[in-house]
């Protein structure tokens, strides 16, 4: 089965969020598990130069973009035992950023093009499917199917388009169609594009389009159906829910790791759990929390921004440090909850830290000196943060949403039962109220807790598991091609 996975970032070369873990890490399970899977995403100026060093070049061609016909070439290098292509355009991608750009609609365009025109062009990149994933990609199943089935290298490629936030969707004035994507006098392709009288969206295009749709969680494809998680695309999601899979993604479980992580000082496993007291006193000490083993360590790791439901932990603050609870909180993100969280600092001493930054470093040793992680999302279409909490023996309290809901087994007192603590509904008491009832544990049930955290680290959130789903995805579009 040869996949061509199509992203606009992947790691190691270039990240902004989720998506640039997951392609650079999905992919190489896929290939484990049997499949033959390559990435493709924009060469971008901001690439390290150790890898724009090994990229050999492949080929050139000219992509008919509306009335244009623009250059690009073809690079490729191998890293871990996957092939990435590397689309090159300096005009489009040799810039300081990667996304936020002016012509960011004509870029994108651009690169959705570029990979129709390498399937045809280039022997190497023929495959049998497609998978897309976000806006930045959404146009390459509208292009293969209006552009290339009269080539006979693309008329059985088979797409899916992977949806990892909903909320950007790549929304552009209808002047898009004619000058950039040239579809102004396909009325058939046009309609679906439109989204109102001025603009069209490309995201729409890809939903429309695609063979499957998939997403990040099976409780995200679910509430994508609704109006308030679907931001206007839930009737799409509705009609096309026979098409629509929801894959719960995974986590290097290799960089997250207790036992090897070189970041932590005092390295831990399930079986030996010792040293992770070691890590939270060194914690404290670092951020000048009181070095206190007694007092539940709760962390909130990521970023400040009004979707991770901070308003709920800033009504509540208050009230957690009057029972003693300590709170550290590691991100960047919105104004308003930068200052707010700066304040709380100021005001409860070493009852609370806020360490506004991004520090790789310092997450790590939250993860491992924490004793709770509080993700209270008001959406979540998958989230990383407590699956690596989980990993580091660092019990999760969670809102029942999304990737959420799918990953966290609420703990159980009667059988003993879960991987973390979960609450239903947005509401700040209810938050409190369950983050509370975790302290409590902590606090007067040493075994139980001690249990949870051994099931928490001993769930499976590698990415064989998706990888396997995946694998049987491909195989429903093309059944004719052995396992």
């Amino acid at each position: 089965m040869r996949v061509l996975f199509a992203a606009s970032e992947a790691v190691p070369f270039v990240k902004t969020g989720g998506l640039g873990d997951v392609a650079g890490s999905l992919p190489r399970a896929l290939n484990a598990a049997g499949a033959d899977v390559s990435v493709i995403l924009p060469k971008y100026g901001s690439i390290p130069q150790e890898y724009q060093d090994q990229m050999r070049h492949v080929t050139e061609f000219y992509v008919p973009l509306a009335w244009r016909n623009v250059y690009c070439g073809i690079e490729k290098l191998t890293y871990k035992g996957v092939t990435f292509y590397f689309v090159d355009n300096e005009a489009y991608f040799k810039r300081d950023g990667i996304y936020g750009y002016f012509d960011d609609g004509e870029r994108y365009a651009f690169f959705s093009k570029a990979i129709c025109e390498a399937i045809q062009n280039v022997p190497e990149l023929q495959v049998d499917v497609l998978q897309c994933n976000d806006w930045q990609t959404a146009m390459a199943p509208v292009f293969l199917r209006e552009f290339y089935q009269g080539s006979w290298a693309c008329r059985n490629v088979k797409t899916i388009f992977t949806v990892h936030n909903v909320k950007f969707q790549g929304q552009f004035s209808d002047k898009v169609l004619q000058d950039i994507l040239g579809l102004a006098d396909n009325p058939t392709a046009a309609s679906q594009l439109y989204v109102d009288r001025d603009s069209i969206n490309y995201m729409k295009g890809a939903l429309l389009y695609s063979d499957l749709i998939t997403t990040v969680s099976p409780s995200y494809a679910s509430e994508l159906q609704m109006p308030f998680y679907g931001e206007g695309m839930d009737a799409i999601f509705r009609r096309r829910s026979n098409a629509l899979r929801g894959i719960l993604n995974g986590i290097d479980v290799d960089t997250w790791n207790p036992a090897t992580d070189p970041l932590i000082s005092h390295r831990y496993a399930v079986d030996d759990m010792g040293p992770k007291a070691q890590d939270k006193a060194e914690l404290q000490r670092e951020l000048g929390l009181a070095e206190d083993p007694t007092r539940p360590l709760v962390v909130m790791i990521g970023r400040l921004t009004n979707q991770k439901g901070l308003g709920l932990v800033r009504y509540a603050m208050n009230r957690l440090m009057d029972r003693g609870v300590q709170v550290a909180i590691l991100g960047t993100g919105d104004k308003d909850q930068e200052d707010a969280f700066k304040y709380f600092d100021w005001t409860y001493g070493d009852r609370m830290a806020a360490r506004i930054a991004f520090d790789n470093a310092l997450s790590h040793r939250m993860y491992a000196g924490g004793d709770i992680l509080l993700m209270p999302s008001e959406f979540e279409p998958c989230g990383l943060s407590q699956m690596i909490a989980m990993r580091y023996g660092t019990l999760p309290v969670v809102r029942e949403t999304g990737g959420l809901q799918d990953s966290v087994v609420p703990y159980n007192k009667f059988t003993g039962e879960g991987t973390g603590f979960r609450f239903a509904n947005m509401n700040a008491d209810e938050m409190a109220d369950c983050l509370l009832g975790a302290c409590e544990v902590f606090w007067t049930d040493h075994d139980a807790w001690a249990k949870l955290q051994r099931q928490a680290m001993e769930a499976d959130f590698s990415w064989d598991r998706a990888a396997d789903e995946y694998l049987g995805i491909y195989h429903d579009l093309h059944p004719e091609i052995d396992r």
